[in-house]
């Protein structure tokens, strides 16, 4: 797969058995999140999914870098998509015996713009978590506003640190309030939100976001089934 890196994808059994609905946590292939410890303790079972390009395969469509000599960001999402979807769920579904009725998505900066991609895309996913999620990111807003999104009977978590918009490059400040926007977009298209503003920085706290977010998906999964 070009996008997605099964080969070191690995799982984190909940207390719900192979049935338990399934978050798919979208990772970083270098520098991963602290996923096993942000998932003790729940019924559903998480499966940390490894990307292979960050800034190519989570964005939607191609922009600049953020500062002068950066990569510019690839915007290869919906090829990520498809691999997902398509080709890296079953794969890991038959690797680990998981035969779930519902699945969820769940990342963390681009990770969690992807996550609430995938989500608007995709039916499949019964619930995300966009966590200090790149909602900045240039036509992100309209882009989302555009989609024919049915969220009736679906869950979108959405987290922010206090200071994420007051660093960073300019077009970054505006996360807060496109974050904002993006709960209102998910709430009147039908989701059940829940919009949380947290302490610290970007760069701050990421495992507690991490499992404040994959708590409220395992509470919604559960009070669904």
């Amino acid at each position: 797969m070009r996008c997605v890196d099964v080969g070191r994808a690995e799982a984190m059994l909940g207390s719900g058995g192979l049935a338990a609905p399934v978050v798919y946590v979208i990772d970083l292939p270098e520098h991963p999140f602290d996923v096993a410890a942000a998932a003790r303790g729940l019924a559903a079972n998480v499966v940390r999914v490894p990307v292979r390009d960050w800034c190519d395969s989570l964005t939607p469509w191609p922009a600049p870098g953020l500062r002068e000599g950066e990569k510019d960001f690839g915007g290869r999402a919906a090829e990520t998509l498809a691999e997902l979807t398509r080709e890296a769920i079953p794969v890991l579904e038959e690797r680990y015996a998981l035969v779930p009725v519902r699945r969820a998505i769940c990342g963390y900066s681009l990770g969690g713009l992807f996550s609430l991609y995938a989500f608007a895309r995709d039916a499949r996913f019964s619930a995300c978590a966009c966590l200090s999620g790149s909602l900045w990111y240039p036509g992100w807003v309209d882009y989302l506003r555009d989609l024919p999104l049915d969220g009736a009977g679906r869950y979108a978590y959405l987290s922010l640190g206090k200071k994420e918009c007051k660093a960073g490059p300019r077009v970054m400040r505006s996360v807060q309030d496109n974050t904002e926007a993006c709960a209102r977009v998910c709430r009147e298209r039908g989701c059940a939100v829940d919009y949380v503003l947290g302490p610290g920085n970007h760069m701050q706290h990421h495992t507690e976001r991490l499992a404040a977010g994959l708590a409220a998906l395992d509470a919604f999964l559960l009070a669904v089934d």
